[in-house]
């Protein structure tokens, strides 16, 4: 194999294969790099699936960019025999006039026109008889969004990206890098490879190496759980129409899934994780007695029929920066080096755009789309790195 590339992306997972697809397809000569085999369940992609969200409680900012999202996620699903895409639609409830997630989620969907329905605690619980709210409570349900399979996601990426003749190097870990003005190079234990560009999507890993091409980026890895529960199929199934959902009640934010084929209900809690080194992290479900007691007090309280027997459990990783928005940019010293990172637990479904925003700075220096709240060099990030 050659070893001098037009791009190479170091990390192969959610963003970094989706660029080295978009790159493939112009043409250009790719190395994809990962110290794993992507699909893999040692960073922040396993677990099966993810949410898509267009009224968006992070910020109505980030709208225009689930719209590119979605439907790179629809050519993505028409080009390939992998599933990518279910439209469940998507629920957010939480106490009304005490939720900032709710609200900016509505007030999201009203500035951009999304189709939505909103709803009172009563009607929610008659609409979805597993839902237990009380009356005070309100809801967002967007019905045109969904779950993303998330390993399909990157399976799909990853073949696509091949067939337009990138090269994939897996289980080869980036040691260290050297930028000039013309080229860049990596070093792995497997050798030396060099490129006029970069592309840097070490999800975790960002954290440790970033500072190896002289930024210092507040990023801080966070353990997360998710679980899988024996749930009253009749009523939590994707088979009756059951939603995925976020919702933001007194303890935080926690979001979830339907049962999938007799999968059992997945729930996660957005807001708890232990700070973590990714080289070092407890990766066994249930390592610390919290993992599935907050999770069941959850359930117990708002969709108590979905409480049964823990099928499964799952360990996997944010990496978040101080406000818990994106880093894309190009290094502000090396204008051939981009860096995305710092996807804050909910970048995955960004994943298909920022795959095209990145072969986009690669290829022509900037982008189609307003990325600006994603700046490398925004006043959050002024403050030194945790790890």
């Amino acid at each position: 194999m050659s070893t001098h590339f037009d791009v190479i992306v170091v990390g192969a997972g959610s963003m970094g294969m989706a660029a080295g697809y978009y790159l493939a397809k112009q043409g250009v000569k790719t190395l994809l790099v990962d110290a794993y085999d992507p699909p893999h369940t040692e960073g922040s992609h396993h677990g099966d699936t993810r949410i898509i969200r267009h009224a968006y409680g992070e910020g109505r900012e980030y709208v225009p960019f689930a719209l590119r999202a979605q439907d790179l996620w629809y050519e993505l699903e028409n080009e390939t025999h992998h599933k990518i895409f279910t439209k469940t639609g998507v629920l957010v409830f939480g106490p009304k006039g005490e939720s900032d997630f709710v609200a900016e989620t509505m007030e999201a969907a009203a500035e951009h026109k999304l189709t939505v329905d909103l709803l009172e605690g009563n009607e929610l619980n008659e609409r979805w008889p597993g839902i237990t709210v009380p009356e005070n409570y309100n809801a967002i349900f967007e019905p045109n969004s969904g779950v993303l399979f998330s390993e399909n996601c990157i399976r799909a990426y990853r073949e696509l990206a091949i067939a337009k003749g990138a090269k994939i190097l897996t289980y080869t870990r980036v040691e260290d890098f050297e930028v000039s003005e013309d080229q860049v190079k990596i070093e792995t234990a497997n050798g030396s490879y060099t490129a006029d560009k970069l592309i840097v999507s070490m999800g975790a890993w960002n954290s440790k190496l970033l500072s190896k091409l002289n930024l210092d980026i507040p990023l801080q890895p966070f353990r997360q759980v998710v679980g899988f529960f024996e749930s009253n199929e009749a009523k939590y199934s994707n088979d009756v129409d059951y939603p995925a959902f976020m919702v933001e009640v007194p303890k935080g934010i926690y979001y979830g899934f339907p049962s999938f084929g007799g999968c059992g209900l997945k729930i996660g809690y957005h807001t708890y994780g232990q700070e973590i080194d990714p080289d070092t992290i407890n990766r066994e479900f249930g390592a610390y007695q919290e993992d599935e007691s907050n999770l069941r007090e959850f359930l117990g309280t708002y969709m108590p029929e979905a409480n049964g027997e823990l099928k499964r459990g799952a360990v996997c990783m944010y990496t978040k920066t101080p406000d818990e928005h994106f880093v894309i940019d190009t290094h502000p010293e090396h204008s051939n080096v981009f860096v995305a990172a710092g996807f804050s637990g909910h970048g995955f479904k960004f994943s298909s755009v920022v795959g095209e925003v990145l072969s986009q700075l690669a290829t022509t220096g900037k982008t189609e789309h307003d990325i600006s709240i994603f700046s490398i060099n925004r006043p959050a990030l002024k403050q030194k790195t945790t790890i």
